[in-house]
């Protein structure tokens, strides 16, 4: 599927990540411990297919405030501060890789350890 092949690229080019399935979606892990993205495709029976990302603080609820067609909150996590964008989206609402490799980033650098975000 271009797009997990798409997000598995993105988080795969971060420091000492590792995929592995978890709740029976694709995920990547820092140092194979934190999650901090989840690949989800109609998880549930969820009707989109969409990236579910860590964040910091007050980030996912700006984006989804800016953006509410792209962004959402998503169940179990979205609580904990993440945020759920939506990657079936086409024509000018769809992600383009910069976009897609700046979530991805943002979420590894708000789980993993201050010595692999420097290495970004």
């Amino acid at each position: 599927m271009e797009l997990l092949d798409r997000v598995r690229a993105a988080c795969l080019a971060l420091p000492e990540v590792v995929e592995r399935p978890s709740h029976g979606t694709p995920c990547w892990f820092v140092r194979g411990k934190k999650t901090f993205v989840m690949f989800a495709d109609h998880h549930h029976g969820d009707p989109h297919v969409a990236l579910w990302a860590a964040a910091s603080p007050g980030v996912a609820q700006q984006l989804i405030d800016d953006e509410p067609a792209r962004f959402f909150r998503p169940p179990y996590v979205g609580h904990r501060g993440w945020v759920g964008l939506r990657l079936d989206l086409t024509g000018e609402d769809a992600l383009d890789d910069d976009e897609l490799r700046g979530l991805v980033t943002d979420a590894f650098r708000h789980v993993a350890p201050r010595t692999l975000s420097a290495q970004l």
